[in-house]
């Protein structure tokens, strides 16, 4: 099996294995083309798995990485996508990505296309590095949070991601915007690297891998996905029109310098809130407060177009997170 230092192109690839997730909201219309479009690519592909579940979705991917496949081209959300970097992060297997979800936003990160036929062109792509964020071990590629962002997930049902496509995300956040209880946090940094914070009456606190988020929103205006850092940022409450001149920030990720946010760069954070909270890692609620936030250097290998820019291929391993 070629190692790291020698697949510098998905094309080096010995075998493939696919994993889709059945139920992502294109799945349906794009699956009977999928093989014919990887297989034309050139991408070695010996199997394909089709998931419908969370629980089938790990066991799939267990089962491929240790057939040894050293290339697993995966097709859903930044849920899917997430999970499948989690597993394979540490190894030698490279992630190709498929953006079959709503937001797509690791997809948007590196510059893979929406445009399936496209990205589907895995066999000639570059392999790079990302950084993996994990959230009392679990693993994020775009940003965990509590507070608001629950809200929205929790609005963000199968049916109005169907109907509505990326619009569900505002209309979502409206709807979890009139049903938020705000709430207290200290925010803890184990490495020393600043001061603890406390925090009340808060909106939402997350912590960013990647650069993008929501479909489509930026992290902050420097956050990269192999930087080796978390932006963690804390929005305190206010009144409406210092949330709307925040979400008029949030494209480009400007919104960090707006006098309502708390905004710090860090490998390393433990959240504490009164009361204990549920987490959003990537759209799903996996977690709950006091949770530790650290970063993964260079965790996961994934196939991106050569003419993006989003990642490096830095070829050197964290020994553990948060090195």
């Amino acid at each position: 099996m070629p190692t790291l230092a020698d697949m510098k192109k998905a094309a080096e690839a010995r075998s493939a294995a696919v994993v889709v997730n059945a139920g992502s909201r294109r799945t349906a219309a794009v699956l009977h083309q999928l093989h014919d479009d990887l297989a034309g690519a050139g991408v070695p592909v010996q199997e394909v798995h089709q998931v419908r579940s969370g629980q089938d979705l790990v066991a799939s991917l267990r089962k491929v990485v240790e057939q040894g496949h050293d290339l697993v081209v995966v097709g859903g959300g930044d849920g899917t996508v997430s999970a499948a970097a989690g597993l394979v992060a540490g190894t030698d297997v490279t992630l190709a990505v498929l953006p079959l979800g709503t937001a797509n936003d690791l997809a948007r990160t590196l510059q893979i296309p929406d445009d399936l036929a496209t990205a589907c062109a895995v066999g000639h792509g570059k392999v790079v590095d990302i950084d993996l964020g994990r959230a009392n071990g679990h693993p994020f590629v775009n940003v965990a949070s509590v507070g608001l962002s629950v809200g929205v997930t929790e609005a963000l049902t199968p049916a109005l991601k169907k109907r509505l496509g990326p619009l569900a995300y505002p209309v979502a956040t409206l709807r979890a915007y009139r049903r938020h209880e705000p709430f207290r946090a200290r925010l803890e940094f184990p490495d020393g690297d600043h001061e603890s914070l406390e925090l009340d009456d808060l909106l939402q606190v997350a912590v960013g891998n990647g650069r993008h988020y929501g479909g489509g929103n930026a992290v902050s205006p420097t956050a990269g996905i192999d930087d080796h850092l978390l932006d963690v940022y804390a929005v305190v409450r206010g009144r409406l029109r210092d949330h709307v001149s925040i979400a008029r920030l949030l494209k480009d990720g400007s919104f960090v310098h707006h006098e309502r946010v708390h905004h710090v760069t860090t490998r390393r954070m433990r959240l504490v809130t009164d009361p204990p909270l549920p987490g959003n890692l990537d759209g799903e609620i996996a977690v709950e407060t006091p949770c530790v936030f650290e970063v993964e250097r260079n965790a996961v290998h994934v196939v991106v177009p050569d003419s993006s820019t989003g990642a490096s291929l830095d070829g050197r391993r964290a020994e553990g997170a948060g090195t």
